[in-house]
């Protein structure tokens, strides 16, 4: 089991403070890691404080990655939290805008995009500025469904997934000889807040998708700890811009 031991590792998981995020750091925590969490509000304080009662060692940074500054501010704030150190990041943050393609206002796509591609690659790369440097980092991006279709009424996160998994393969392809691997986990459809608006059982893509999950169930954040864990771990040095699917089995079907 040394192949899967992160204990004393050191790790940035942004969007910890809810949904897939929150159960990915809870998962690294548990696995003995020290675990930055960041969110958009003074939540991600008392989340990270109900961690650390429960004995992890957590600390909360409040940033708005919708805003450049605030996304390289909040990496120095979290790698100072961590002591100057960083081995892991998990970029979880995310947020999602619906409208039908024709009458997407032009300003919730430049948002959606801020959030969840360029901040994406900023946090990357500076993290990659520390991992280089030591010849030793994991970085786990988090794709989507959209990565391979194109989903209805979300043509910007569409197009930000997209970026993010060509992101993941094109670093990977620059930094895995130098000992930073960098891959990403897909979610397939997951009982989050994100997903509220089909998680009505009335609403008829609610069966349909339910439908085509062979695990017969949507996920949740305790589904992505494996994944996490795995890709945080000398267990996948050898893996490179791999995009895997936590899905129920949704893609294959």
């Amino acid at each position: 089991m040394e192949l899967f031991n992160i204990e004393g590792k050191k790790a940035i998981v942004t969007g910890g403070t809810r949904g897939l995020g929150y159960g990915m750091a809870e998962g690294l925590m548990e696995a003995g890691c020290e675990v930055v969490i960041v969110g958009t509000s003074d939540k991600v304080y008392d989340v990270a404080k109900g961690f650390c009662d429960r004995g992890f060692k957590c600390h909360g940074v409040k940033a708005d990655f919708s805003k450049r500054e605030q996304v390289y501010q909040g990496f120095n704030d979290c790698v100072a939290a961590l002591g100057g150190d960083l081995d892991i990041i998990v970029n979880a943050h995310g947020i999602q805008r619906r409208h039908s393609a024709e009458v997407f206002p032009i300003e919730e796509w430049d948002e959606v995009l801020n959030v969840n591609l360029n901040s994406v690659f900023i946090l990357c790369q500076e993290a990659a500025k520390i991992m280089l440097k030591k010849g030793y980092g994991k970085i786990i991006n988090i794709a989507s469904m959209v990565s391979w279709f194109g989903g209805q009424t979300v043509p910007a996160y569409t197009a930000a997934k997209g970026g993010v998994t060509q992101l993941t393969k094109e670093l990977s392809n620059d930094w895995i000889a130098r000992g930073v691997n960098v891959n990403a986990i897909a979610p397939g459809y997951m009982a989050t807040e994100m997903n509220s608006a089909l998680l009505d059982p009335k609403n008829p893509r609610y069966q349909q998708i339910t439908e085509r999950i062979p695990a017969n169930r949507w996920g949740t954040g305790d589904d992505m700890k494996g994944a996490c864990i795995f890709l945080a771990s000398h267990a996948s040095d050898y893996l490179g811009g791999a995009i895997i699917p936590v899905d129920g089995g949704y893609l294959v079907k």
